[in-house]
């Protein structure tokens, strides 16, 4: 710095602060003076220099008596808090919950009571294995946790996209999840549990398996947030005023339906967009699209229980819907986002003990575990016990109690009272009549550690599940089967792995022990009880035949070139607003196309930023000028290609031919490759929408021979 560079920044200095002397100001003042709020500290103090630290000299050592500095800096090295040991990765949002029909012969809990009585509610979508900065395509089980602010009190309804667990006591757990996160001495893989130690440890546990079937299914990469079931996992209780009791589990189910994508289109949906399901979340909710689930419940008695082939309190084990149907009993509709990620979707606490009046627990061991391990986890990683005085986790309704200070305490018992009983007549008391009371169940028995007889079949539902599957389904199950296992290096694992497989469906276990190249198949594993043959097929288990049938909430991507016709492009998108979808446009240029009338119209995507997996159904409308460009265009090439291999539908106008043909689909064209020719070309294109896929074209194409990582 020269001698008259140190001088013009002295005088600059010193202007600066004779401004501030003045009271004439900075910038700061002058942007509060502009109607701006006035910066301060935590502590209320109004700010004068955000800009620079306190120091002596303009380029001497900064002060310790900078005490907005100190702040500033200390609060944001403490910005991050520990994250989830599981369901780390996670998105929110806000809605309601609105109740069908008076359930008071059942439950005295208040939200179930009147008919079209709305609850507010928050709810955190997560995947299980991955940390925080993990994609959202992950082959993964994903959290559907519900937190729904009564009139008398918080109920979290803390389940997954899945019916069942991997184990069936809690004690488990920490091993479960130590098998399946990174390998501890190298750190990997990650959100991923395609390696030794996840299926090491599921191979010496039998009753994974039917869980397995699940985790291998496309369950695990659903399409959206949106288009995926939830469930309560357990068997809970519903409490009535007379104290009676009644089993129930907990069913979400999408308004829109069910749907998932290919394992080789979420590999390349990482790549593409890592936030996925975050993006579809918030644009469905911003455009007013808001998501909407039912809750329904399977109601049943201690006869029924007793009667029932395997064990309620099983958490491996389902009751099938064709068994014992499921009642509707009110809707859950997301309308808001959260105003910030950290305060809210971050700062959430679910805990399955959190019930009110009226709902109760079962004996379910993986349950009571659950109700024991969850408060723990939450003063752990919020900090201390004052989590329940976030506006998050704090009651909507009146409460009142004598809990005080510890970390962060943002309110204390007032006056001289913090103890009850006390005979100075203040502070709360308890209330026999409304107040929480537990089911008076009779137990008895010895004090021992082992699992109930009727714990012990592993096989026989999931067996079910995979005769349940169409053959698609089926053939997804048995690719992410053997891509996992091809990760395992150690060839015992594997073995171990299919002798498993032999007990769920012989043709399941020869095919993975076929395509993992082994020379025979192993003899099956010895089991407690063996598989039961009489169960039948549970449609309801299957994607498939739970799909949809139409094309609402869904997206078309239209790739569109220089002298698109004008007319075709606005009726295509007609016709798809009609069936309540959307469409988004792909061009060359993000900057858009001009058509066919001279106008000019805006792309979302450029052909680089919009690949077909981020649709489930495309369109290609050029124009005889502009394809020779589009055959350049390798990109191009694979948005067709793909969208080909991903079964999905293509619509096209005569002019996209020669990039049919590049992409090499016009030699193999199907009943889902469609014209596009005028109106009626158009009705017919978007009425097969609501297919979702041509499954008949899978093994054409060999869809997903490289299948997945789960999670």
């Amino acid at each position: 710095m020269t001698k008259k560079t140190k001088a013009n920044s002295r005088e600059q200095v010193s202007i600066h602060d004779q401004k501030l002397a003045r009271g004439q100001g900075g910038e700061l003042n002058q942007t509060a003076e502009d109607g701006f709020e006035v910066l301060t500290t935590s502590q209320g103090a109004p700010v004068a220099d955000d800009q620079n630290t306190l120091r002596i000299g303009a380029r001497g050592p900064a002060l310790m008596e900078d005490f907005h500095f100190r702040e500033k800096i200390f609060h944001f090295d403490h910005e991050r808090i520990p994250e989830r040991v599981v369901h780390a990765r996670g998105y929110g949002a806000h809605g309601f919950f609105e109740t069908y029909e008076s359930l008071a012969n059942y439950t005295r809990a208040d939200v179930f009571q009147r008919a079209g009585e709305k609850t507010p509610v928050f709810v955190r979508f997560s995947t299980v294995a991955g940390n925080k900065g993990s994609a959202d395509l992950a082959r993964d089980v994903r959290g559907f946790a519900v937190k729904m602010y009564t009139k008398e009190g918080n109920w979290d309804l803390v389940g997954n996209n899945i019916p069942v667990f991997f184990i069936q006591d809690a004690i488990k757990f920490p091993d479960l999840i130590h098998a399946a996160k990174q390998e501890p001495d190298r750190a990997f893989p990650q959100a991923q549990t395609a390696h030794d130690n996840f299926w090491d440890f599921i191979s010496l546990t039998p009753e994974s398996m039917h869980m397995v079937m699940w985790i291998m299914s496309d369950r695990t990469i659903p399409r959206s947030l949106r288009f995926m079931e939830g469930f309560g996992v357990h068997t809970f209780r519903f409490i009535n005023a007379k104290d009676e009791s009644t089993f129930v589990k907990f069913h979400w189910k999408p308004k829109l339906g069910l749907q998932s994508v290919a394992w080789n289109e979420a590999v390349k949906i990482n790549g593409a967009d890592p936030d996925f399901h975050r993006r579809d979340l918030w644009h469905a909710i911003q455009s007013g699209d808001f998501p909407q689930w039912e809750l329904g419940v399977q109601l049943f008695d201690q006869e029924f229980a007793d009667s029932f082939d395997f064990d309620i309190l099983d958490p491996t084990k389902i009751i099938p819907e064709e068994v014992l149907p499921v009642r509707p009993i009110g809707r859950l509709v997301l309308d808001r986002m959260p105003d910030n990620f950290f305060a809210e979707t971050e700062q959430v606490a679910f805990m399955t003990q959190n019930v009110p009046p009226g709902i109760g627990f079962s004996n379910d061991p993986l349950l009571q575990g659950r109700n024991f391990s969850y408060l723990d986890t939450q003063l752990k990683r919020l900090g201390g016990p004052n989590f329940t005085h976030l506006p998050i986790n704090a009651p909507k309704c009146p409460f009142a109690h004598f809990q005080q200070d510890g970390h962060m305490a943002m309110r204390n018992p007032v006056g001289r009272v913090n103890y009850e009983p006390n005979s100075f007549g203040e502070g709360p008391r308890e209330s026999p009549a409304r107040g929480y009371r537990h089911f008076p169940a009779n137990e008895s028995g010895q004090k021992v550690q082992l699992r109930p007889e009727s714990f012990a079949d592993h096989y026989s539902q999931a067996r079910q599940f995979f005769i349940s599957q169409t053959p698609p389904e089926q053939r997804h199950i048995i690719m992410a089967l053997t891509f996992e296992l091809s990760k395992v290096e150690t060839l015992a694992i594997r073995e171990r792995m299919v002798s498993h497989l032999l007990n769920i469906d012989e043709t399941l276990a020869t095919e993975v022990a076929h395509r993992l190249g082994m020379q025979s198949v192993p003899k099956a594993a010895p089991a407690a009880v063996p598989t039961r043959q009489d169960l039948d097929p549970s449609p309801a288990l299957s994607i498939v035949e739970r799909g949809p049938k139409r094309f609402e909430g869904r997206k078309l991507g239209v790739l569109v070139a220089d002298g698109v016709d004008a007319k075709l492009l606005k009726g295509l998108m007609s016709a798809v607003a009609k069936e309540k979808g959307l469409v988004e446009l792909i061009a060359p240029k993000v900057g858009g196309v001009t058509a066919s009338d001279g106008s000019r119209i805006e792309a979302h995507h450029m052909i680089d930023g919009g690949p077909s997996v981020l649709f489930d159904a495309v369109a290609l409308l050029t124009s005889p000028a502009a394809i020779e460009d589009l055959l350049k265009e390798a990109t191009a090439r694979d948005f067709v290609a793909d969208a080909f291999q991903h079964c999905k539908f293509i619509g096209y106008d005569e002019s996209a031919l020669p990039l049919l043909e590049k992409a090499g689909v016009a030699q193999v064209m199907d009943e889902g490759v469609i014209p596009l020719p005028g109106e009626a070309g158009l009705a017919a294109f978007v009425d097969e929408l609501g297919k979702l896929r041509v499954w008949g074209r899978e093994p054409s194409v060999k869809l997903g021979s490289a299948s997945p990582p789960i999670a």
